[in-house]
């Protein structure tokens, strides 16, 4: 029986930052807020949207403790602690731990990458080491490894791993995945595109980039896949799909920052190597926002 970290939409946060360059902690607590209001079940810090790859271990330290601090427990907290450094995200996830996060997202190791049978160790080490629930995340677009159905079903025997984010984009292989791990872990998307697909092979939600500008819109979705209403939710993600392209039109977290700034969440910094959103870009994701903003809610 599957008891999952929470079903429905989590958000992939992005990480606002001032024009000094640094962590804008007041639109961060702004963005928090946003999302509990508008039914977010679950809130992601230092996931791939959040560029934790540009943020020093201080930040990221300081990130935590501010996200837990500022949810107080009203919605759960996951923490992204992966990494290619096995002691490391050891010693990461167990301070994400120490703070009070409720679960952690680890993806595969990239760059080095593994085998099947290194991600079994890895994994299983990590899991040995820590006290809280770890969502497995499998996105080979950025890692250059992809984890096999059969090695997630491997890892998932132990009680701390719970769940995977997938992000592979190949139907066919979510397909077996489920049939492998369906009733055993819980499967989340990590394609805001697949998400209405995957939950009507039984995925429990989406972990969420989209949901940084329209949570709501993203938790009806969910809600209606989860209660079973897939024509409402047809129509309801047919809606939102030129909006979520237009979010991956750059390499996310670019576009997704560009909309929040439009909407006042924040302002549209970034780090290098990330640039801003090329303007051409940027006026297709304003055309589409407009489809929400202007009388499309």
């Amino acid at each position: 029986m599957i008891q999952p970290i929470f079903k429905g939409n989590c958000v992939a946060s992005i990480t606002p930052f001032d024009e000094n360059g640094q962590i804008d902690y007041k639109a961060y607590g702004k963005l928090i807020e946003f999302q509990i209001i508008n039914k977010t079940e679950a809130f992601l810090t230092l996931g791939t949207t959040g560029e934790p790859s540009v943020l020093s271990d201080e930040e990221k330290r300081e990130l935590i403790k501010f996200v837990v601090k500022k949810v107080n427990k009203r919605i759960k907290v996951i923490v992204g602690t992966g990494g290619s450094n096995t002691e490391k995200v050891i010693a990461d996830s167990l301070y994400a731990q120490s703070c009070g996060a409720d679960a952690l997202l680890i993806v595969t190791p990239y760059y080095n990458k593994c085998t099947q049978n290194g991600l079994i160790a890895h994994y299983t080490k990590i899991a040995d080491s820590v006290n809280i629930p770890i969502i497995a995340y499998n996105v080979p677009l950025r890692t250059g490894l992809n984890m096999l159905p059969k090695t997630f079903a491997k890892i998932a025997e132990h009680k701390n791993i719970k769940a995977i984010k997938e992000a592979c984009g190949n139907i066919e292989q979510i397909c077996e995945l489920m049939a492998l791990v369906g009733d055993k872990a819980a499967v989340y998307s990590g394609d805001d595109a697949l998400t209405y697909p995957m939950m009507c092979l039984g995925a429990l939600g989406v972990i969420s980039v989209a949901a940084n500008i329209l949570p709501l819109k993203v938790s009806e979705l969910c809600s209606l896949a989860i209660n079973k209403k897939y024509d409402q939710a047809l129509v309801l993600h047919n809606k939102l799909f030129p909006l979520i392209k237009a979010l991956f039109i750059e390499v996310s977290p670019i576009p997704v920052k560009a909309a929040a700034e439009q909407l006042g969440l924040c302002k549209n910094i970034l780090r290098l190597p990330l640039t801003k959103i090329e303007p051409k870009n940027l006026e297709i994701v304003k055309e589409q926002l407009k489809l929400f903003t202007e009388g499309g809610k």
